[in-house]
């Protein structure tokens, strides 16, 4: 391979950090290329999504995680978009094609054939594929079931989940739409860009009393990725049936105090019997699922029905800051750093 560098960068974590990560836990180590074997794909990174749920797998305090816990030394990791550059057999991506893999936080990875997904042109910007909307997709449509003229509350709106699901629950004939977020900056965003029809802003008031002003008649779903006040809000804002659907918890991820591994919350248990209502998890991704969403995404994007907010972080140095500046709720939309 005459062509490719003889090294590559990858961001590691250097120490576990007291409280939320910071840039300094973190380095940018230099690497041999690695060379793909038999089954594998060497691709070289063009993006890589930053994310919140990196906070759990550094305190690596959350049990029965799906990933596992990052300790010194490790590369930290999570959903890359890049090109092929190098193959082995004529099955599975060529060089030259465009994938999509959880081998982010370096600038070239070795990724098995079979962890790879061509992307295609389903989408019309590659980078759409970061975000996160097929997790709101499946939790509206699947998990929740929303109706249309259902109020539909979600919480951390102004997040990668939250900035494609008031959109989603919009097209998808909510009534109203509301959502929270940190500040009166991001609130009048998510109306005027979003098209959320109110929002609650953390800390300006209870966000209890704030959210009975903005759903006088109650909820009908609620999409939770935050927790904490904000879902014992919901229990009191619900409307009997109303369903819940538990996708992150922000709360406990994004406190400077612990380890992002827990977000604990006192609910009224009596309130759930009387409105009779349900609260399960996100169930996870499935095919159909994905594959629709891919379908409606590309066909609403195309149309201007729908805009995929997202912030562009330059170059790898910068990706352990924009980790940091996330956490602390500076961002609107996807982090995504380009390489």
């Amino acid at each position: 391979m005459p062509s490719l560098p003889q090294m590559s960068r990858e961001v590691r974590l250097a120490t576990l950090p007291d409280g939320l990560p910071k840039p300094e836990h973190f380095v940018v180590a230099e690497v041999p290329l690695p060379r793909p074997d038999d089954g594998q794909v060497l691709v070289r990174n063009r993006f890589f999504h930053v994310f919140a749920a990196l906070r759990t797998l550094i305190g690596g305090s959350m049990k029965g995680a799906p990933l596992p816990p990052l300790r010194p030394g490790d590369t930290l990791l999570g959903p890359a978009i890049g090109e092929v550059v190098s193959a082995t057999g004529d099955s599975g991506p060529q060089a030259g094609d465009l994938v999509s893999h959880w081998l982010g936080w370096r600038e070239y990875a070795v990724v098995p054939v079979g962890q790879v997904t061509p992307l295609g042109d389903a989408l019309p910007d590659p980078v759409a594929h970061l975000g996160q909307g097929g997790l709101a997709y499946a939790a509206l449509t699947r998990d929740a079931e929303v109706r249309p003229g259902d109020t539909v509350f979600v919480s951390g709106a102004a997040g990668g989940v939250g900035s494609l699901a008031g959109q989603i629950a919009r097209l998808l004939g909510a009534g109203q739409v509301i959502g929270s977020t940190s500040s009166r900056e991001k609130a009048d965003r998510l109306i005027s860009e979003l098209g959320y029809g109110a929002a609650v802003i953390r800390g300006a008031a209870p966000i209890e009393e704030q959210l009975a002003k903005a759903a006088p008649d109650g909820i009908d779903v609620y999409l939770d990725n935050v927790g904490g006040d904000q879902l014992q809000a919901a229990v009191a804002a619900a409307r009997p049936g109303a369903r819940f659907v538990l996708v992150g918890a922000l709360s406990g991820q994004m406190s400077p105090h612990g380890t992002g591994g827990t977000s604990p919350v006192e609910l009224d248990t009596a309130q759930l019997i009387v409105k009779r209502i349900s609260i399960q998890a996100f169930q996870g991704h499935d095919e159909q699922a994905r594959s629709q969403w891919l379908e409606r995404f590309g066909r609403w994007l195309r149309a201007g029905d729908i805009t995929f907010p997202h912030v562009r972080v330059a170059g790898i140095d910068h990706a352990p800051r924009a980790l940091h500046e996330l956490l602390e709720g500076r961002h609107f939309g996807t982090v995504i750093v380009e390489l």
